[in-house]
C-alpha cells in the first residue's frame, strides 16, 4: 500500500509523533502544548525534553498525561562535555524508540540542536516548528544557526509562529508555512464574566494592569518601572515565572505586584479583575521576531491591550484599532489612559470578528493537513526510490 492511499484510508493509523523541545512541558502552557495535545487526538505523542542534571547513572523518565501526551525527560549525570551529552541522549532516545515500538513517526523539532543525536533517526517525515528566533535569545549557543540551516536542509515542512518569522525563513526552504499565534476563546472568555477573585489579587487595589508570561530579557524593565512612577494609583500585576534576567533587577515598587508563576487553567480568573493587558517588551534582539500569544488572549478575555511596537502586535492588532501601541513611558501612560475609557462592547464586538478566524483547533486542523501530506509525499518518494534500487 503506497504512503499515498495510507493518507486517504480512515481506518490507517496515523504516524506518531516524536518531538524535540528545549521547552519543558510543564513550564508555560503555549504554543507547543496547544498543538500537541490535539495530535495526541489520533497518534501517540513523545515529547523529549532538554536532560535534566543529576546523580546517578543515565535514564529516562516517561509519564503519560491526560491529554495523551507521553513527556519523556532523559535524566544525565553533570559534568559530561557536549559530545558525551550528545551520544548519551542518543542512547536515550534509541532506547525509547525501542520500548515503544516507535517505527513509523514525524520527527518534529523546536530545537535544531537536537540534531546532534538524532541524526540517525529515519522518520517519515520531519517538521521543524520555528515558533521563535532562539539565536537572538541570551544564552543562545553558538552552533544554534549552523544546526538550524542543517535542519532546514533536512525538513519537509517548515512552520512558524509568526508573520515577520515567516518574512525571515521563507526564502530558505521550499515549504514554508506561516501559523501564527492562536488562541483557545472559550478559555480566556471566562474572563469576562464574574468570576471568584484569587485571593493573592483580591487585595490589590484597582485599576489593574495585568501580564502574564515568561519574565525575562524580553521584558522592558525601564518602561515598567517609568509607569509605575508616573502613575503610583495604579497597580501593575505581574504572573509567569522568571529566567534569564536577576529577579532583583525587577522594578520594586508599592504598586507592582509579581504573583508568580499560575496555570493556565487560573489564568482567567485573574485576568478577570484587570482594567488593562498588557504587552511592555522591550524592542531588542529577542523581539525582533517574535508574535505573543497572549495578544490573542488578552482579547478573548474581552481586555483591553497595550503593547509596545512588536511588529506581529502592531501588524495586525495595532491596525485593526485592537491594540494601543507606545514606546516611551509618556505614550503608554497615555494609551493606558485612553484603554480604561474604552467602550468594551464595543472593542469585545471588534476583537471577536478576528478572533472567530484564529482557534487552535482550525490552526491544528491546517497544521495536521501539512503534515500528513509531507508524510505522503515522502513515503512516495522513497518507495520509487526502491522500486528504481530493485
Amino acid at each position: 500500500m503506497s504512503a499515498g492511499s495510507r493518507l486517504s484510508g480512515e481506518t490507517a493509523p496515523r504516524p506518531d509523533v516524536v518531538c524535540l523541545s528545549h521547552l519543558r512541558w510543564d513550564f508555560v502552557f503555549q504554543r507547543p502544548q496547544h498543538l500537541l495535545t490535539r495530535f495526541a487526538r489520533e497518534s501517540r505523542v513523545f515529547y523529549v525534553e532538554e536532560p535534566e542534571l543529576r546523580e546517578g547513572p543515565p535514564s529516562l523518565s516517561v509519564t503519560l498525561r491526560e491529554n495523551g501526551v507521553h513527556v519523556v525527560v532523559p535524566r544525565l549525570p553533570g559534568g559530561l562535555s557536549a559530545e558525551e551529552q550528545a551520544a548519551v541522549q542518543k542512547e536515550l532516545l534509541d532506547d525509547l524508540m525501542r520500548r515503544y515500538a516507535i517505527r513509523r513517526f514525524v520527527l518534529w523539532f523546536y530545537t535544531p540542536m537536537a540534531l546532534a543525536f538524532s541524526r540517525h533517526l529515519r522518520p517519515v517525515s520531519i517538521v521543524y516548528d520555528c515558533m521563535d528566533e532562539l539565536a537572538a535569545f541570551a544564552g543562545a549557543p553558538r552552533a544554534l544557526k549552523d544546526r538550524e540551516a542543517e535542519l532546514m536542509v533536512r525538513a519537509d515542512l517548515v512552520l512558524t509562529g509568526g508573520q515577520c518569522l515567516y518574512e525571515a525563513k521563507r526564502n530558505l526552504h521550499p515549504n514554508v508555512h506561516a501559523f501564527p499565534s492562536s488562541v483557545d476563546v472559550s478559555h480566556f472568555a471566562r474572563a469576562r464574566k464574574r468570576v471568584s477573585e484569587p485571593a493573592d489579587q483580591k487585595v490589590i487595589p484597582s485599576p489593574r494592569l495585568g501580564f502574564f508570561g515568561v519574565i525575562d530579557e524580553r521584558m522592558d524593565l525601564e518602561l515598567v518601572r517609568g509607569v509605575a512612577a508616573a502613575r503610583p494609583d495604579w497597580h501593575l500585576v505581574f504572573l509567569g515565572p522568571t529566567c534569564k534576567i536577576d529577579v532583583d533587577a525587577f522594578p520594586r515598587a508599592s504598586n507592582i505586584h509579581r504573583l508568580g508563576r499560575k496555570s493556565y487553567d487560573e489564568l482567567p480568573a485573574y485576568i478577570a479583575g484587570w482594567d488593562v493587558a498588557l504587552i511592555p517588551f522591550a524592542r531588542n534582539e529577542s523581539t525582533k521576531f517574535i508574535s505573543p500569544t497572549k495578544t490573542p488572549e488578552y482579547l478573548a478575555a474581552g481586555r483591553p491591550v497595550v503593547s509596545t511596537s512588536i511588529r506581529d502586535v502592531v501588524r495586525p492588532y495595532g491596525q485593526m484599532g485592537l491594540a494601543r501601541v507606545a514606546d516611551t513611558v509618556p505614550d503608554f501612560v497615555e494609551a493606558v489612559e485612553a484603554s480604561l475609557k474604552d467602550s468594551a462592547a464595543a472593542r469585545i464586538a471588534r476583537a471577536d470578528q478576528l478572533l472567530a478566524t484564529m482557534s487552535w483547533d482550525r490552526t491544528w486542523a491546517g497544521i495536521r493537513q501539512l503534515v500528513w501530506e509531507s508524510d505522503a509525499s515522502r513515503g512516495e518518494v522513497e518507495e520509487e526510490t526502491d522500486a528504481l534500487a530493485g
